[in-house]
């Protein structure tokens, strides 16, 4: 039999501002997330990591851009055959500096998952009432994501250790 946990419950530990008597902390779960939108992995070849991933599983790339903002070329790689626009992806980020987050993830931790993010319908709503549980959202507004999409990072402290992400389809 194994030790390991059975559920997130058992190894994620809540932010140290909230606690379930805590009064200013809503009790039920906020129920604003859509789904898993993507998980992002931070990668020092692009075009590499794209090869791997279309060689390994099939995954072909839907959209490619950079991202000036946040220093990196990016690939979204489609991994489900959903039609409903609830696809879910994996984001491969190469840095295109050496101040990005990226390339500091990079020097830190090397090649891997780098942050996951979920889907919703209204990434400001979604960020308000997550924030009202006790987790940090890192931005104060929505910014720019990709392809058009609006998108706000929580904090990793606040999130089991995991950068988590939120982000509204642009489509």
């Amino acid at each position: 039999m194994s030790d390991a946990p059975h559920s997130a419950s058992e190894f994620i530990t809540p932010p140290s501002s909230s606690t379930p008597s805590s009064p200013s902390v809503p009790s039920a779960p906020f129920s604003g997330i859509t789904r898993l939108d993507h998980v992002g992995i931070a990668c020092r070849d692009l075009d590499a990591s794209i090869a791997f991933y279309r060689s390994t599983y099939g995954f072909e790339v839907a959209h490619e851009e950079v991202n000036e903002e946040q220093g990196v070329r990016e690939a979204m790689l489609r991994t489900n055959g959903t039609d409903d626009g609830g696809a879910t992806y994996l984001q491969l980020l190469e840095p295109t500096r050496e101040d990005s987050p990226v390339a500091k993830f990079l020097e830190r931790h090397g090649e891997g998952v780098h942050h996951i993010a979920f889907g919703t319908a209204d990434v400001a709503a979604t960020a308000a009432g997550v924030g009202e549980r006790g987790v940090r959202v890192l931005d104060a507004e929505p910014r720019a994501g990709t392809a058009g999409s609006r998108i706000v990072f929580l904090h990793p402290k606040d999130c089991g250790g995991v950068l988590t992400e939120l982000v509204q389809s642009a489509h």
